[in-house]
């Protein structure tokens, strides 16, 4: 009960303080991460995700940048063909596993594009009979311009220790028997394209011919079978 003599005075218990909070810092705060600034303890987060996002530009740009190389240079692949091939002589001695061959070829080389070149800087061409290498040449350099077809002239002649077993030594009788062999060319290229005043770097393409090529003998094929161009293809 109160009474003028208190003046209006409370004299109850005493109100306690308001408690203080506190804030620990990564325990349900906020974190201020961006690419340029990193607080609140995230630190290790922050950098994960400036590296993210700076590796997602950097693949964009690429992206964009070969889109619009695409674009203006448009690329076509080259055509590699076998325009004709003339063997005179193949001749397998089974007494001391030696080929006698004298094989030549005309190759076609076609780059249709518009405004890529090529620079041939090496080739070497290797034939080989049922997987096995039995001779090589190498051709001299050139360079191939926007739209334009180079013919090659290609001649394998000697003779060279060429080993095969039982089955390749019968596929050779049988071969011999229809004047028709079967022999892979190979086109072993270091190149580099040109489009307006950039080179890329040496690629090491190779191409594989897989040829049907007739015996001739006196000129005249030993088969009623003609030789059929043929179309390589890119065997990395």
């Amino acid at each position: 009960m109160s009474g003028p003599h208190l003046n209006g005075a409370y004299y109850g218990p005493s109100i306690p303080p308001p408690s203080k909070t506190y804030h620990r810092p990564g325990h349900g705060g906020g974190c201020c991460c961006n690419p340029f600034s990193c607080c609140c303890g995230c630190l290790f987060n922050c950098i994960c995700t400036c590296i993210f996002q700076i590796l997602c530009t950097l693949l964009v740009i690429v992206g964009v940048v070969a889109f619009v190389l695409w674009f203006i240079l448009r690329p076509n692949k080259v055509n590699f063909h076998v325009a004709d091939a003339s063997l005179t002589q193949f001749d397998l001695s089974t007494k001391n596993n030696t080929l006698y061959y004298d094989l030549a070829l005309n190759v076609s080389i076609r780059n249709p594009n518009k405004r890529i070149g090529i620079y041939y800087d090496s080739i070497e061409a290797r034939a080989l009979f049922h997987g096995q290498n039995f001779s090589s040449t190498n051709l001299e350099p050139f360079y191939q311009g926007h739209k334009n077809t180079t013919d090659l002239k290609i001649v394998f002649k000697g003779q060279n220790l060429i080993m095969l077993g039982d089955k390749e030594k019968s596929d050779y009788s049988g071969e011999k028997d229809s004047g028709v062999y079967a022999i892979g060319v190979k086109l072993y290229m270091r190149i580099r394209l040109k489009f307006g005043w950039i080179k890329t770097k040496k690629i090491k393409p190779m191409i594989m011919c897989d040829l049907k090529v007739p015996f001739k003998s006196n000129g005249t094929t030993s088969s009623s079978t003609t030789f059929e161009r043929t179309e390589c293809h890119l065997d990395w």
